[in-house]
């Protein structure tokens, strides 16, 4: 399955780094920025977030966004956004 998302997180993040194993063994294709690193990512964050900078927050091609989803929700996005 192609993925055709952003995950924003840092590398510290437990919940960044069990989900990207999950997303890997499924072969879920994502694109990884540190918001520590890139501060114009923390802000599409915080944006999605309601100002908080909570990762991880998956920003899809279509705009929408999930915040620590888990894989059965990033899965139903990716099929969605298939059908669209």
């Amino acid at each position: 399955m192609a993925g055709t998302f952003t995950m924003y997180s840092t590398p510290w993040c437990g919940y960044c780094h069990r989900l990207k194993g999950q997303l890997k063994r499924e072969g879920i294709s994502f694109e990884e920025v540190d918001i520590e690193q890139q501060p114009e990512a923390a802000q599409i964050v915080e944006k999605a977030n309601n100002g908080n900078q909570t990762v991880p927050t998956l920003v899809f091609e279509d705009g929408t966004a999930l915040t620590n989803p888990s894989l059965a929700q990033i899965k139903a996005q990716l099929e969605l956004a298939s059908q669209a």
